[in-house]
């Protein structure tokens, strides 16, 4: 370590990381950080602004088809909370993992974000459920319904569907429908404004209605169909 005439250590000069600026797909570029910035979803953008006002320990099973905007609106809650967040897909989510999850959740959460301020709740979010084994539904059971359960904790689930789980897992979870019905119009002025931000002036555009369409109203293939229609301008 370099010294001063002192023997005083020199202060270490701050890291400077020299990074890129990759392109991102609409998909990601465009994707909803905060609860107010989804497409449709009445219902579940409404539970979450009520959870957001008053935080709660509760336990919501976000269900629907791919796409509709599951696990970005829970990480949204998360950030707008905001929350500790713990992220998991369904494969790595046995005995151990639920258990070192329920010992984290044990202490103070912080904020994702910024490590100096503190977050309201954990947590924790296991995406594709549907696909957790029998064990790992079991190694949830005394967290979900308070028997050790860590205080401040909100977990939230997503699946396509439920059929695969048992009941007493779903008796301890709240379930969320997520559908992309009615929401042809909020989509298409969603793809009309991205156009326009996304390519020359005076491009011909195509029929944003259509795509939602023909996207079966899901906006995140509604989006990429859109960047295949920019490729192509």
């Amino acid at each position: 370590m370099e010294t001063d005439l002192f023997g005083v250590p020199a202060p270490i000069p701050p890291a400077v990381q020299c990074g890129f600026d990759y392109p991102q797909p609409l998909t990601e570029k465009y994707a909803p950080r905060h609860v107010s910035e989804f497409v449709g979803l009445e219902q579940p953008k409404k539970i979450a602004a009520r959870l957001l006002a008053a935080p709660a320990p509760l336990n919501l099973f976000f269900v629907g088809e791919s796409g509709t905007g599951k696990t970005r609106m829970a990480r949204a809650i998360a950030h707008d909370m905001p929350a500790q967040l713990h992220h998991v897909p369904s494969r790595e989510c046995d005995l151990a993992r639920v258990r070192e999850l329920r010992d984290a959740c044990t202490y103070f959460p912080r904020h994702d974000d910024d490590w100096s301020k503190p977050a309201t709740m954990h947590e924790i979010l296991v995406d594709e459920a549907d696909g957790m084994s029998s064990a790992a539904q079991d190694a949830f059971l005394s967290i979900l319904d308070g028997t050790n359960r860590p205080r401040n904790l909100l977990v939230i689930f997503t699946g396509n569907a439920t059929d695969r789980l048992t009941d007493r897992f779903l008796s301890r979870c709240q379930i969320i429908k997520f559908s992309s019905y009615g929401i042809l119009k909020e989509t298409a002025e969603l793809l009309a404004r991205i156009w326009t931000l996304e390519t020359a002036p005076g491009a011909p555009a195509p029929n944003f209605a259509r795509i939602v369409k023909e996207s079966n109203n899901n906006v995140r293939a509604a989006l990429m169909r859109l960047e295949t229609e920019m490729m192509c301008s």
